[in-house]
């Protein structure tokens, strides 16, 4: 059984872990519209482009030189483990083995916490619950960048770049 296996059946996080990829999947289901979820077209260039250095483009080898060892390697993701409340998953593209997209989950009393500002550069509006979610188009950059957070008072804070066209 892989770390990602027992990471992910965990019952303590498999509530989390749903959460999680319900809110990813609405990320995924929004970006297939033509524009943002404002309504505005987007700005030209992203405000956020990276994580911890790793861009979208970059080649596997270029990223676990960057980011080290994964806790789970594969051929078209790599699962990491920076704490036990920080973990991303970098996905690349079956043939070029190049990154399509990078999704950082940050649990509650995480440090280092990506905000709305070092995402969009502003704050974005909550949800009467709490909860706040803007995903944002860059056409010219070729990827999509959304943040997500969730209600209540353990929120999972999920940041997501996707290549458009995936």
């Amino acid at each position: 059984m892989t770390y990602l296996s027992r990471f992910l059946n965990s019952a303590a996080r498999r509530p989390a872990v749903l959460l999680v990829t319900a809110v990813a999947c609405a990320a995924l289901a929004a970006g297939q519209s033509p524009r943002n979820r404002s309504g505005v077209p987007a700005e030209e260039e992203p405000f956020f482009h990276e994580y911890r250095g790793v861009q979208i483009g970059w080649a596997s080898e270029d990223v676990r030189k960057k980011l080290g060892v994964p806790a789970d390697k594969g051929d078209e993701q790599d699962f990491y483990v920076f704490s036990e409340k920080e973990t991303a998953q970098i996905l690349y593209d079956k043939t070029t083995h190049k990154v399509t997209a990078i999704s950082v989950d940050f649990v509650n009393g995480a440090t280092g916490v990506l905000t709305p500002q070092q995402v969009f550069g502003a704050e974005i509006d909550a949800k009467p619950d709490g909860s706040k979610y803007k995903l944002i188009r860059y056409p010219k950059a070729g990827y999509w960048v959304s943040y997500s957070r969730t209600a209540g008072d353990s929120p999972i804070v999920t940041v997501t770049l996707q290549r458009i066209g995936q």
